[in-house]
C-alpha cells in the first residue's frame, strides 16, 4: 500500500514542488500504514538550583530530588492508560513516547547563593538526560526538544541584581549543542547572544514545530519568516517559546540611555527588539510592564501566517489550556501553559497539583490533544501512579 501510494505521488512532483506535496502525501501515508500516534512528554522551568519549601513530608528539597521525583513518574507513563476523553487514542495504552520538550529555565538564575548554571546543568544532565527512559515506536531514545528560558539566558548575559559568577553560559551552551548539532561543539568562551540562538524547527506527524529564544519578537520573527517560506500553507505550525504570547516587557532590549541592563530601568535585554512601547509602567517588583506595541507586530504575524494553529510556552508556572485573543481581542490562538516542578503559582503550594502534559498526535488526522498529568496525586504516598487532569484536542 505504501507503494502504491508513492507511486500514484511521483508524477505530481512535475507540477508540485516538495514542499507543497508533502502535506498531502505524510497524511495518506500514515492512514496506510496505520501510524501509531505521536506522543510528547512537555513541562517548564524545572529551574536547577533552587529548593522547593515543601515536598514529599520534607520541607526545603533541593530541586535535583524533585526533578528525579518527576522524571521517575514521567517514565511510568507508558505503561498507563489514556483517560475516556474523547481526544487521540482515549481509552488506550500510552505507549510508546518520542519526545521530551521542556521549554526554558533549566537552571534558575544564579543570584542569592543559587549554584552556578554549570552545576545546574550537570544536574539537569544527571536526572534528566540521562535519567529518561523513554522510548519510540521504533524502540530507540527519546529526544528532547528544549529552549531556554530567561533565567538560563540570564545567566549567560549578565543581570540588573549581582549574581555569582556575574555570567554563566553553561546552560545556554548545553541547550544549544544539543538541539543546533553544531559540527564543533559551542563552548562557554565562544558564547555571544544574540548570535548563538536556540531556533531551529521540527517535522513531527507532518505538523511544523518552530521551537525560538525566548519570545518570536521581530529578530526571532525574521528566522521564522524563512522556515515558513519552506513549507506549504496547508503545513499547520506550533510554537514553542518561553514566553507566553503576551511577551514580557522586562525581557526586552532596554530603550534608555546606553541600552544596557541596569538596576534602575530594569530590563533584560534577552531579546534583539528594542522596547518601544511608550506606556511603559512598573509593577510592584519595579519591573517594566507593558507591551502593547510589540504584541501588535506579533499580532499581525500570526495573520500573516494562519496555519500557525498552536503556542506552548513556561514562565508563568501553571496548567492551563487557554486562547490568546491578542491585544485588540481578534485572535483566537490555542495556547498551552505548563506547571513547574519547583515555582508553580498553585503547585508550589499543594504538591497535589504538579502536573506536566503529554501531547498525542494522530498523523492521520492531523489531530492533537494534551492532557494534564498530575504525577504526585499523593504525597503520602511517593510511588502512587500519577493520575489525569484536564485535556483539550485541537483540529490542525
Amino acid at each position: 500500500m505504501r507503494k502504491w501510494l508513492i507511486s500514484l505521488f511521483l508524477p505530481l512532483r512535475r507540477f508540485l514542488p516538495t514542499p507543497l506535496l508533502l502535506p498531502l502525501l505524510l497524511p495518506c501515508l500514515a492512514a496506510a500504514q496505520g501510524a501509531s500516534p505521536i506522543q510528547i512528554v512537555f513541562t517548564s522551568d524545572v529551574h536547577f538550583g533552587i529548593n522547593r519549601r515543601a515536598f514529599g513530608g520534607d520541607s526545603n528539597v533541593r530541586s535535583a530530588d524533585v526533578n528525579a521525583r518527576l522524571v521517575a513518574a514521567i517514565n511510568r507513563l507508558p505503561n498507563l492508560r489514556l483517560p475516556a476523553d474523547g481526544g487521540v487514542s482515549a481509552g488506550d495504552t500510552v505507549g510508546p513516547i518520542g519526545f521530551v520538550m521542556i521549554s526554558g529555565d533549566i537552571a534558575n538564575r544564579e543570584e542569592n547563593g543559587i549554584q552556578s548554571a554549570s552545576d545546574s546543568w550537570e544536574e539537569f544532565r544527571r536526572d534528566w538526560l540521562e535519567g529518561i527512559t523513554l522510548r519510540d515506536q521504533r524502540n530507540t531514545p527519546a529526544a528532547f526538544l528544549l529552549v531556554p528560558g530567561n533565567h538560563d539566558l540570564s545567566d549567560a548575559v549578565g543581570f540588573y541584581r549581582p549574581m555569582k559568577p556575574a555570567t554563566d553560559p553553561a546552560s545556554m551552551v548545553g541547550i544549544y549543542n544539543l538541539m543546533m548539532r553544531p559540527a564543533v561543539p559551542l563552548t562557554a568562551k565562544d558564547f555571544r547572544f544574540p548570535a548563538d540562538k536556540v531556533n531551529y524547527s521540527r517535522n513531527i506527524g507532518g505538523i511544523c514545530f518552530l521551537f525560538i529564544t525566548i519570545w518570536p519578537d521581530s529578530g526571532n520573527r525574521v528566522w521564522m519568516e524563512k522556515e515558513l517560506s519552506r513549507q506549504s500553507p496547508a503545513t499547520p505550525v506550533v510554537i514553542v517559546a518561553h514566553d507566553p504570547p503576551e511577551g514580557d516587557a522586562a525581557h526586552f532590549v532596554n530603550p534608555n540611555g546606553k541600552h544596557d541592563i541596569n538596576p534602575h530601568d530594569r530590563f533584560e535585554n534577552l531579546l534583539e527588539e528594542r522596547y518601544k512601547d511608550p506606556a511603559v509602567s512598573t509593577g510592584e517588583d519595579g519591573k517594566p510592564n507593558g507591551d502593547r506595541i510589540e504584541q501588535l507586530g506579533f499580532a499581525a504575524f500570526l495573520k500573516a501566517h494562519p496555519n500557525i494553529r498552536a503556542y506552548f510556552h513556561g514562565h508563568n508556572n501553571w496548567n492551563e489550556f487557554y486562547t490568546y485573543r491578542g491585544p485588540d481581542d481578534d485572535l483566537s490562538l490555542p495556547v498551552f501553559r505548563a506547571d513547574s516542578p519547583m515555582k508553580g503559582k498553585e503547585s508550589g503550594k499543594d504538591e497535589r497539583r504538579l502536573s506536566f502534559q503529554l501531547i498525542s498526535i494522530d498523523p492521520a488526522t492531523r489531530r492533537l490533544t494534551a492532557r494534564e498529568c498530575r504525577w504526585d496525586p499523593d504525597p503520602s504516598h511517593p510511588g502512587a501512579a500519577p493520575v489525569w487532569g484536564g485535556s483539550r484536542t485541537l483540529q490542525l
